[in-house]
Order: structure tokens, then sequence, then C-alpha cells
């Protein structure tokens, strides 16, 4: 084998097994990296006059043989690195310790089967179970016969009404291109051929003629996997009849959106159509379905809002919405004149973001108060039933349910609490524990508590700080802050088994709630987008700066990840402020931000970014930023590990792979810059369990070692 990498010898410093070391201990000996060649070609693009740039445009070409040989020898620099690292191995037993114990989904009735996930421990893919009252459970579905390797996933399953049919989908190698397999529920016999090129689809039931979903034509250019994908299509299949068949709903050309969900209300009164050109702001449209040949009608026909029907009673539609409510509100309208001027209030809008769930009868009004939850039982005329008394401060999920079913499940967790799942009474308001988390964790041991801290521009930022009890703030601290930071979607406290690998080893783990996330609605969102993009940045800077300042931690023991908007995230502040942290760890990242938007769904995300092609001020702003376009020749970086996946065709893996080749022509110092690249898995849903251990191992060793933190685990000579 061609050598890749040269390595300093390395010398273990610990004692005999099961020793850690001190406080003191020696520094970790640096391990040199010779990194595979890659070449540079002479690619440039003009924007409004100005050339910029591409020399590794090459590596976007996904199925060319040079790319693939580029892959394969980058992974094997990288993990002829990690292979280095003695603690690499115990943590990744220690993992799979931690991982082996039965996990739950909370159970959900269709039928006269109450259905639950359950996964033994180390099971690649959880395995869908079904009983009857009284009766034993027995395996309705189990992934892990799918394929042979674990990478072929569960992505969705939905029955019809009655339950005796339900229709699921399978993801192959993490790809969001899926398969839908029909089946008969009693017998599990698939009844029909399967349905192919299925992309961004939930699947509905109208009764049991057939169902509704969403697709998308193949690429007209590039592979399925990096091809652009423009305009979303809604279908409607009829059951014994060919996919070629199929009727188109909405969509197409006379209607192109890049993003269309149809859905049948429970009562199957209604189909309900929401479209998109973005991830932000949606059309609304409802079908009278108790008509034949009944016409699509516009709700709402302009994308400015975000709107979504959670009921119905006869002619009579609620809607969850931000159309004159930046934090939400929920309002009903007669069917008959769905327009927003006939909207009436019936949870209305208040300075917590508000979330709607129903179940039992009633609302779930699910509030975020500076990114925890807190729930309310609301009647169908908007009165308070009861305010629900969770387990603690963190993060409850679900409060969702047939409407006539009483017992309702949710889960409840936090940093430092499994995630518990609860039976809760929707009549008397009573909540029982309904599975216990089996991981072995003492929470006792650990704290968590939420700081605020001010942004440059002086803006109030929550964060969860999480470590063990009697942390002593020297400054000497391993310190991981993660962060996200876009398209509205809010970080609230959950329970990860393999952070307690990080607090063990004495870690402090840090989540700021960012702007351009959720946590404070709209206006938190917008704040964070586009031409304000920076803010998001600027809170993360102020966040490690503030763990510096603090005492927790120091730059030297600072560690900075995120994935997909996140790793763009990473990537910017590293490029920004490379000197702030020690360890950078950017997954799945949007890491070139003049060219994200020409590859699979990207276009998408242009609410939040904004493109280089729209103005020239937008592409100064975005050059200004690009993670790939600000790297300097002859800075410091920190050791980075860059995570990608060949099947990711949600932020195609070119982003990690163009970042990760100028990342190791600039690097100046010795600090490692690595990528490590996983074969037939996607961004991330749906990853077998055996390669989550993998690379949660290499991550925190990677990690530990690049801190140069001590370890408690022992590990051989």
């Amino acid at each position: 084998m061609k050598q890749l990498f040269l390595l300093i010898p390395v010398i273990v410093l610990l004692g005999s097994c099961g020793q850690e070391t001190g406080g003191g201990h020696e520094p970790y000996p640096i391990m040199k990296v010779n990194y595979p060649e890659t070449k540079k070609g002479d690619v440039s693009d003009e924007y409004f006059g100005q050339q910029v740039a591409d020399p590794y445009r090459w590596l976007e070409v996904d199925t060319a043989a040079e790319v693939e040989e580029w892959v394969k020898t980058q992974n094997e620099a990288t993990f002829g690195y990690l292979e280095q690292i003695p603690f690499r191995e115990p943590i990744r037993k220690r993992l799979e310790e931690l991982l082996n114990y039965e996990r739950y989904s909370a159970p959900f009735k269709e039928g006269q089967y109450t259905y639950f996930f359950k996964n033994d421990g180390l099971q690649n893919q959880s395995v869908l179970y079904r009983q009857k009252e009284g009766g034993e459970p027995e395996v309705f579905l189990d992934p892990n016969k799918f394929s042979p390797d674990g990478t072929t996933s569960l992505a969705g399953i939905e029955f019809t009404k009655d339950g005796s049919l339900a229709a699921y989908q399978i993801s192959e190698g993490g790809s969001d291109w899926r398969k839908v397999i029909v089946i008969d529920a009693e017998t599990k016999a698939v009844i029909e051929d399967t349905l192919r090129d299925v992309k961004f689809s939930g699947l509905s039931w109208k009764g049991k003629e057939g169902f509704y979903y969403s697709s998308y034509d193949k690429p007209k250019e590039g592979s399925q996997l990096s091809g652009m994908t423009q305009h979303h299509k809604l279908y409607f299949h009829r059951l014994g009849r060919p996919q070629s068949e199929d009727v188109l709903v909405f969509g197409g050309e006379k209607t192109p959106r890049r993003y269309i969900f149809g859905g049948v209300t429970e009562d199957e009164r209604w189909l309900v159509v929401g479209a998109a050109v973005s991830t932000t702001g949606n059309e609304l449209y409802i079908q009278d379905l108790s008509k034949p040949n009944a016409p699509v009608v516009p709700v709402v026909a302009n994308f400015d809002n975000d709107h979504n029907v959670v009921h119905s009673e006869g002619p009579t539609l609620f809607i969850q919405t931000n159309l004159g409510a930046p934090n939400n509100r929920l309002v009903k309208v007669d069917a008959a004149n769905p327009a927003p001027k006939n909207w009436v209030d019936v949870i209305p809008e208040r300075r917590e973001v508000l979330n709607v769930s129903t179940g039992g009868g009633y609302f779930f009004a699910n509030y975020l108060k500076d990114a925890l939850s807190a729930v309310e039982q609301v009647g169908l005329d908007g009165k308070l039933v009861r305010k629900i008394e969770l387990p603690g401060q963190g993060s409850a999920d679900g409060f969702g349910g047939k409407w006539e079913e009483k017992t309702l499940y949710y889960t409840f967790t936090s940093y430092i609490n499994p995630g518990n799942i609860y039976a809760f009474n929707a009549d008397s308001g009573e909540s029982e524990l309904y599975k216990a988390s089996g991981v072995q964790f003492d929470p006792s041991q650990y704290e968590s508590r939420q700081v605020f801290y001010n942004s440059k521009d002086g803006t109030k930022v929550p964060m969860m700080i999480t470590h063990r009890k009697g942390l002593k703030l020297d400054g000497q601290n391993p310190t991981m802050l993660y962060g996200y930071g876009g398209f509205s979607v809010s970080l609230t406290p959950y329970f990860s088994a393999s952070n307690i690998v990080w607090l063990e080893n004495g870690g402090v783990y840090a989540v700021p709630n960012l702007r351009g996330g959720g946590e404070y609605g709209e206006e938190w969102h917008l704040a964070g987008t586009k031409m304000n993009k920076q803010n998001v940045f600027d809170d993360f800077i102020a966040a490690a700066e503030y763990l510096i300042a603090q005492g927790y931690t120091s730059s030297e023991r600072l560690a900075i990840s995120g994935g997909s908007n996140g790793g763009l995230l990473v990537g910017a502040v590293m490029a920004q402020r490379p000197e702030l942290v020690k360890v950078a760890l950017p997954a799945v990242g949007v890491l070139d931000m003049l060219r994200y938007h020409k590859f699979t769904a990207g276009a998408g995300w242009a609410y939040d970014y904004g493109t280089a092609d729209e103005s020239e001020e937008m592409f100064k702003y975005l050059l200004g930023y690009s993670p790939y376009h600000n790297l300097k020749d002859g800075a410091c970086y920190p050791a980075t590990m860059v995570t990608t996946a060949d099947h990711d065709d949600r932020v195609v893996p070119a982003h990690s792979f163009k970042f990760a080749a100028r990342l190791q022509e600039a690097q100046g110092c010795d600090n490692p810059a690595l990528i490590r690249i996983d074969t037939k898995a996607g961004h991330g849903a749906g990853k077998p369990i055996s390669m989550i251990i993998e690379e949660q191992a290499d991550k925190w060793a990677f990690t530990l070692y690049n801190l140069n933190a001590p370890v408690k685990y022992g590990f051989k000579d």
C-alpha cells in the first residue's frame, strides 16, 4: 500500500489499564500528516464583474473515478491518524457499553393493535413491534433484515384509518430518495409493486382507495444524488394500479413549487396541501373529499407565512399560523370561506413560541420558554383545561394521538435526564411513568443549567451548560460548544448516551440558542438570515468567549461542532477566528455559499441564505463568510475533522470535499486537517448503530487527543 502519511511514534503516557492521565500529564505527541496530493484546477466564475476561483470544482463530480480515488486516499490518511490515538478503542468499547440497553419509542394505536419501536441495544435499526391488548408483542417489521449491513432503514409508515393496510418507506444508504412498499397489516404480505423515486414525502391514505405522496422527476443533469430537484409534485396512488398511472394532484408545469406536501385530516373529510418555494413560508390549499371531483381551493395564496391545518371538525378547520403572530397562534375558520380575513383566534399569540398537537379530544399547546418546554391542555373553545406538570426543566415531546384516544404519550428529557416515556390521561390530566430509560447513567452526579450572555451587538442569548458537579472553573476543562442557528430550528435540551463519554472525562457540554433558530419565534429566525447571517456567527463566538471568560475552559481546551447548517457555522467561525478554538468538527456542512443552490434541493435554502446570483450585494455578503472561500494560506487553523457521507443528497459531500482540500492546502501549522467520509450513509437519518458508534468514537478520540485532555479509560500499550 502506498504510504500516505508519516506519524511521529506515539508514546503511551498512561500506566496500566484502568488508570487515567493526571491533570498535569505531558502533552500527547504531535502526529504530522502527509496529506494525499489533491490536484488544483483553473476553474473560476464571474459574479458581477468579479472573478472567483474554484480550484477544486472537479470534486463536485460525485460519479468520477478520480473523485472516488480521492475519497479512498483521504480516508486512508484519516483512519491512519485515528488508529494511532491510544484511547480510541477504549472509547469505542465504552460507547458500546453505554448504548447496549433496550430502547423504546412511545406506542401508537392502529386498528386493534398497539405498535412501538424497540431496539435490544446494539441492533443497527430499531424493530417495529405490535401487540393486542393482553397479548404478547410480535415483530411487525424488522429493518435489520432489509439489508445485510443495516444501511437500509425504515423511513416512515402510515396505516389506513382502520389499521388494515400500511404503506412504509425505506431509505437505502441514507439517501433522501425512498421506495414505498404496501402491505396487508394483518398478514404482513406485500400486496403490490414497490413505488420508487419518492422524495421529501409523507404518506397519507384516502380511505382504502390509495394514498397521497410527493416526489420529483429525476434530475436532468448530474447524478440522482447530486443533481438539482426543482419541482415537487403531489400524486395520488390508487391501490392496485401501476405507479405510472398515478394521478398528479398538485404541482407540475401549472403550479411549479419546490416543496409540496399533502395530507388527509383524521376525519377523512379534507385533503390539505401545503406548497412552498423555500424552507420558510407556504401556500395552503384544501379539497373537500366528501364531494366527487371537488376543486383544490386556496386558503392562503402566498408564501409570506407558515400555515398548517392541525385539526378539523366537520366544516371547521383549525390552523396553526404565524400570520400576524411571529410566535404562532391557533385559529379556526369555516372551510366555505377560509380566507385569512375570516380567521378567529382559538389560542392567541403570546410571548412564548407555540406549537400545537392534538389528541384525546383536546389541543395541547407546547410552548417554548427560553428553549424549555411548558405544556397546556386546551379545549376546542380555546379555554385552558389545565397546565401540565412536567417532570422538570427540559424538553417534552408528544401529547399527540388520535382524537378519540384518551391515553396519550410523551417523552421528557434534558441534557442529564434520559428520555423517559410517560402515559397521560387526557381527561384526568394524570401522568404516570410508562417506560424508564435503561441507560446506565447517574444524573445526580451532573448538573445542567441555563445562562444568558451578551452577543457582539448586545443581544441576550441563552445557553445550556452541562458538566459533572464540583467542576473547577480553572480554564482547563475540555469543552464542546455545539450550535446550529438556522431554518427556525430550535435546539431544546436532549439526552445523548454518546455525550456521557464526554462528561465522564471531565468535559463541559455547552449549547447556545443562536439567532436564526426558532427559540423566540420568527423574529429570532429572521435575525439570523441573509444579510443578518453574521449575527449567528457572532452569537457563537460570543458563547465561546463567555465560556473562556467564566473559567470553564480556554482556547486550547475548546472544541466546536455542528452539522448541516451547523457545519456552515463551524466552518465560518474557524475561518473568522482560527485562534479562538483548538478543535473544529464541521459535519455534513454547507461550506460553499456561492454554489450551494446548484445541487439537489439546495435552492430551497435561499430564504435563509440568499444566493450569489440574486444581487451584487448578496454575492459580496456570501463571499465574505463562505468557509471554502475564506481560508487563508499560512494561517493556523484548529485541528479539524470534517465529516460527510457519500450518499448525502441533502448537503452534497462536494461541500466537505472542497473545504477539506482547501484547508489542507492552507493549513500553516501542525494541527491536523482531516476528512472522514462514510460510505453507504447519508445526511444522518437511518444510519445504523454500528456506524454511529464508530463515528462517535472517532469524534471523541480526535477531540480529546487534540485538546490534550486527560482520559479516564485505560488502554493497552
